[in-house]
């Protein structure tokens, strides 16, 4: 048993597994709140804490995930090339709204860590945590905050978006399949992009798009605004 735990594989098959019976859980029940990746990490997280098994022995195999992030960001780009048309047609508002959404990300997360009386360490960790998590960490590397933090806060925003952000459009009765797809790309960035690729193509395109967009937005914005706003707070 020692040997199959501390064998590289471990953290590896585990984190397949758990993601695994997180997809069969969501497509028998079709609710947001059982959401693959939110199953698969309680399931990661139960089950270490019971076998006592560290979280360091665990990723000596699960960090091999990591090395996939960035190809399958980019292959995300597909389905927006099926829809190029469309962008064309639509450039500017999509920009305009993907840019005030950064804007308003990065300020809300600022403005209410400064109001919890966070340490500007943690600040600087959650200011990323709408962009996907390539993007998120290297922001987080530039401006001195704890990586894992970001990371952790990438996760939780991308699932609370994936669920939380259809109900919203339906309460607003927010229609458009462009506004959409743009709404949980740039809220909810990857994890967001694969609800909205399953509501339809043209959201999925649009939120591919927009979850790009916003992290070469917020790598300008995020050490900006925090300079700015913290000469007034």
């Amino acid at each position: 048993m020692h040997y199959l735990i501390e064998n590289p594989l471990f953290g590896l098959v585990l984190s397949l597994l758990a993601f695994e019976i997180g997809c069969f859980i969501y497509k028998k029940f079709k609710a947001p709140i059982f959401n693959p990746l939110l199953i698969a990490v309680t399931l990661i997280i139960v089950f270490l804490l019971i076998t006592d098994i560290s979280f360091d022995t665990y990723n000596e195999g699960a960090h091999f995930i990591n090395l996939f992030l960035g190809p399958s960001t980019v292959v995300l780009a597909v389905p927006l090339y099926k829809q190029l048309k469309l962008l064309k047609e639509n450039f500017l508002p999509i920009i305009t709204g993907v840019f005030i959404g950064c804007i308003f990300g990065i300020i809300s997360i600022l403005l209410l860590s400064y109001l919890l009386n966070l340490d500007m360490t943690i600040i600087k960790s959650l200011a990323a945590k709408s962009v996907t998590t390539p993007i998120g960490i290297e922001i987080t590397k530039e401006l001195g905050g704890i990586t894992s933090i970001t990371i952790a806060a990438i996760i939780i925003s991308g699932i609370i978006g994936a669920v939380m952000g259809p109900l919203v459009c339906r309460i607003f009765k927010i229609q458009d399949k462009i506004a959409v797809g743009i709404s949980l790309g740039t809220a909810a960035h990857a994890i967001g992009t694969t609800k909205a690729m399953e509501l339809g193509e043209v959201e999925g395109a649009m939120s591919s798009l927009s979850m790009g967009l916003s992290g070469i937005i917020t790598v300008f914005l995020a050490p900006l605004l925090i300079k700015i706003i913290w000469l007034f707070l």
